[in-house]
């Protein structure tokens, strides 16, 4: 195993830990009482992605957030790869050598700065995939604790109605809802 994939394993592990401890605290409370949980859920998700889902028991999401952000390192990953190995090549030209992996594949060296510009400008991308992810990750954790919050009223009402103007005598006909605050 990479140890890279090891600090992700245990990074993600204590992760769960922790979640279990917040979901166990979280029991205790009610959640239409606490005004500080959007707050909490957000810094939860700051702190390890996923972590402000399971705080809101949206456990369905967690694997939305590590599978976004892990494809998003995953093709980082792959363009800083096959950028070194352009650059590799175009610096062994360079010096004189002929012994690089496109020897027979490239003849022209400025293909091989096109090929540089190509996966550095994807791996550039995939890093404001990951960012962007990370922060779609904190957001919706802190849209959902809001959202869990809100109080819907059993009471919504629907009804239609007939209206007759009496200037033209022409019927109307229409729905009409009522807010009461």
């Amino acid at each position: 195993m990479k140890p890279f994939a090891f600090v992700w394993l245990l990074i993600f592990s204590y992760g769960l830990c922790f979640a279990q401890q917040i979901v166990a605290d979280d029991v205790q409370k009610s959640e239409n009482e606490d005004p500080l949980r959007p707050a909490r859920a957000a810094f939860y998700s700051a702190v390890l992605p996923g972590l402000g889902q399971a705080y809101n028991k949206r456990y369905w999401k967690i694997p939305l957030v590590y599978g976004s952000i892990g494809a998003s390192i995953y093709t980082y990953d792959r363009n800083q790869k096959n950028f070194m190995r352009y650059r590799n090549a175009y610096k062994r030209r360079i010096a004189g050598y002929n012994d690089d992996e496109f020897q027979g594949l490239i003849v022209d060296t400025n293909r091989l700065i096109d090929g540089q510009d190509f996966y550095k400008r994807n791996r550039d991308r995939s890093m404001l995939f990951i960012l962007g992810f990370y922060f779609l990750n904190i957001l919706d954790a802190n849209i959902d604790a809001h959202l869990k919050q809100y109080n819907v009223n059993s009471d919504l009402s629907f009804k239609p109605y007939f209206d007759v103007v009496p200037t033209n005598a022409i019927p109307i006909a229409g729905m009409q809802v009522a807010l009461t605050f």
